[in-house]
């Protein structure tokens, strides 16, 4: 089969979890995404909200399945060489839909075509197929080499709990509960002191109330540094639970700037600045306290972006004074305060 040859690699992505303006939730998913000629395969089918079958979190037994069959090192699971590249990312049913391909050797090369969105065992590629991606030919021992790193322990590191430093124990407690509900720990405490370095290395995060002082955010910052271990501090914006559980999953958020898709938010009193590097759809929500500290919620914007800056009419009561704006894509979110 006639193919040129392209890149293949994996990095760390994510699925950001997130609580909905309705009350839902949406659950934060961790995986290891495809990177075919230096950009994520994903960015390449549209606005599609979905998971590779690499995720941190199935069990080890599952997620070296999944590898050695890219390694096609078993059956395919599906009529006609075809495998699973991304499924839904809240269950494993192909009813949900999922994006498929096939998987073939030409000599030492893999081969990856006809991709499809599938919803059952038989793919149609005229109704339902990715027209105009793929083939992609990969060399044999670049691509062996990327999923067997997998299986010797190098898998990304995706760690997802968090501790929660405050004095607000009410707001801490119903933010530990929404970060619990979307898939990711957490744990409150006031300090860091006593914690073992075993311990501070489960986690991804840090997140300060807002009331927590200099002082205490310096010590918690050298207790994680005397465990030796890298970790995101968040300063929280707002005592507003979804607002707090966007900055955390930015914080967890592993995989590299420059294969992100929302990279840039900015929002003053009249607009709000996006910038996007593939074309995905963006919801736009603002966050509001009044004078008695209550809650307002209102969504601003949802829809697709093209690649670039955008800027986006806020209105003025819904940034009425202390107010906050949060971006979101399917695999990344941002939070930012509302300049006035």
């Amino acid at each position: 089969m006639c193919a040129e040859y392209t890149t293949f690699g994996l990095a760390p992505a994510m699925r950001a979890g997130g609580v909905r303006t309705d009350g839902g939730y949406q659950v934060h998913r961790d995986f290891v995404d495809f990177i075919v000629d230096g950009r994520p395969l994903l960015f390449r089918l549209s606005d599609l909200d979905a998971v590779s079958p690499l995720a941190s979190d199935v069990p080890p037994a599952i997620f070296t399945a999944q590898v050695r069959s890219l390694l096609l090192e078993s059956p395919a699971p599906l009529p006609g060489g075809r495998y699973v590249v991304y499924g839904c990312p809240e269950c494993e049913d192909l009813a949900c839909g999922a994006v498929t391909a096939v998987i073939q050797r030409d000599g030492e090369d893999f081969i990856w075509r006809d991709f499809a969105w599938q919803t059952d065992e038989h793919a149609d590629l005229e109704l339902n197929g990715y027209h105009g991606i793929g083939p992609f030919r990969f060399r044999g021992a670049e691509y062996r080499a990327a999923l067997s790193n997998l299986l010797n322990g190098s898998a990304p590191d995706t760690r997802r709990r968090v501790l929660l430093i405050g004095a607000r124990v009410a707001v801490l407690a119903k933010l530990a509960a929404a970060l619990r509900t979307i898939g990711v720990g957490a744990d409150i405490a006031h300090d860091a002191d006593h914690v073992p370095a075993d311990e501070l290395r489960g986690y991804g995060a840090v997140a300060f109330g807002h009331g927590t002082g200099e002082r205490e955010r310096a010590a918690v910052r050298r207790a994680f540094e005397r465990a030796e271990v890298p970790v995101a501090c968040v300063d929280g914006l707002g005592p507003i639970v979804p607002l707090l559980v966007a900055q955390i999953e930015h914080a967890l958020d592993r995989s590299p700037l420059e294969q992100r898709r929302l990279t840039g938010l900015t929002a003053t009193g009249g607009e709000a600045g996006i910038e996007v590097t593939s074309a995905c759809r963006v919801t736009l929500t603002a966050y509001r306290l009044d004078r008695l500290s209550r809650t307002h919620t209102q969504e601003i914007f949802d829809g697709v972006l093209e690649p670039g800056r955008h800027r986006i009419a806020l209105d003025a009561k819904a940034v009425k004074g202390r107010s906050f704006v949060v971006a979101r894509t399917s695999g990344g979110v941002l939070a930012t305060a509302v300049t006035h």
